[in-house]
């Protein structure tokens, strides 16, 4: 017997989002390696916008770069000891990466049976693959402008293709195309190391790295994000990228952020704000506790699940500032923990994401008079 979510109200107006209002989603990871189950957690706590669960704890192939290589079209990785690196032809750790997506994708389809709305799918961007992934010489790919072309082109394919399976899998759902850009700030920065370890890769420039990211996101046909957990996320190259949400940990903004995010919001690219905290917060005294900031503390050490109204405080004060309508606001902005959720353990998985539903709700909630 599967589960479905449950039907969702149709918006009383059209919205710019591919989402309802008062959403919640998850990042990606859980922990564990139970495919089923995970995707059955996550569609009964998120029915209004699930997402599909990536289980890096079953090794190698389902991590993100492994994950993101497995979708790759006539290009082939394998695990090296100092990490991916690219090869001549599929081997043993490629073709591990293609069956644990479609272990995830039979079990996605088993419980979604039905549903109708939208759903979040994630992949490896092209700038983190070529940031992690070495080319046959050793050097990563990052190094080789030909390589990053052929890495974004490469994945561009497989994600059409990816896509077409996924649509039919699951005809109901509107799918939203999540690109995992950890490497993406430091890509930006010239602080991607070597492969080696003792320098670091020249920057890119912003208009490559903008139109690669361009190519995959139009390979979408369809609502794409950029997600990444790292400080200095480049949210004005986002939108010139043709996203339509930008995913991050909140509590790494910073007041220079703040005219990025209202540009943003005024061209109709919504937020997917990390606020939950991904880990169990650590023992540490009042004092210390009262020095958390309006944004709040994602990391060890925040508080305690038990006040959304709290939880979502920093979002709706930055709002204000940023002299938005507050009921835009719960449109505009879909609450997620603030980075994967693979090394918290099973209980406290199932707290983030009920309490992610009710902060979304609070997030939504008509302003007081």
């Amino acid at each position: 017997m599967t589960t479905t979510p449950d039907a969702t109200p149709t918006p009383a107006s059209p919205s710019p989002y591919p989402w309802l209002p008062a959403s919640a989603t998850g990042v990606g990871s859980l922990p564990g390696t139970d495919a089923r189950e995970a995707v059955r957690l996550v569609v009964g706590e998120l029915g209004q916008f699930p997402h599909l669960p990536e289980l890096p704890d079953r090794g190698v192939g389902a991590d993100l770069t492994g994950r993101g290589a497995g979708l790759l079209v006539d290009l082939f990785a394998e695990v090296q000891p100092s990490g991916w690196r690219f090869a001549d032809r599929p081997g043993r750790d490629h073709r591990r990466a293609v069956s644990w997506l479609r272990e995830d994708l039979d079990a996605l389809e088993e419980f979604t049976q039905g549903y109708r709305g939208p759903l979040k799918v994630q992949v490896a961007g092209p700038w983190t693959l070529a940031a992690t992934i070495e080319l046959a010489h050793g050097d990563k790919a990052l190094a080789d402008p030909g390589a990053c072309r052929d890495i974004t082109g490469s994945l561009a394919e497989g994600l059409r293709n990816h896509l077409a399976d996924l649509r039919k899998r699951v005809p109901g759902a509107e799918f939203v195309v999540q690109f995992d850009e950890p490497a993406l700030p430091g890509v930006l920065a010239g602080t991607v190391p070597t492969a080696s370890g003792f320098g670091k890769l020249r920057a890119i420039d912003k208009g490559v790295v903008r139109d690669a990211l361009a190519t995959v996101v139009d390979a979408v046909r369809g609502p794409a994000a950029v997600h990444s957990c790292a400080p200095n996320v480049p949210i004005g190259l986002l939108r010139q990228a043709g996203v339509k949400a930008v995913s991050l940990d909140f509590s790494l903004l910073r007041d220079r952020d703040e005219e990025a995010i209202g540009e943003a919001v005024e061209s109709g690219v919504g937020f997917l704000f990390g606020i939950i905290p991904s880990l169990p917060p650590a023992p540490v005294s009042a004092r210390v506790a009262n020095r958390a900031t309006t944004r709040g503390n994602t990391g060890a050490g925040a508080r305690p699940l038990s006040d959304p109204a709290g939880t979502v405080r920093g979002v709706k004060t930055l709002w204000q500032r940023l002299g938005f309508r507050p009921e835009q606001l719960g449109a505009a902005v879909v609450v997620t923990p603030a980075c994967g959720l693979a090394g918290a353990d099973p209980a406290w998985v199932r707290r983030v994401l009920k309490h992610s539903v009710e902060a979304a709700q609070v997030l939504h909630e008509a302003p007081e008079s």
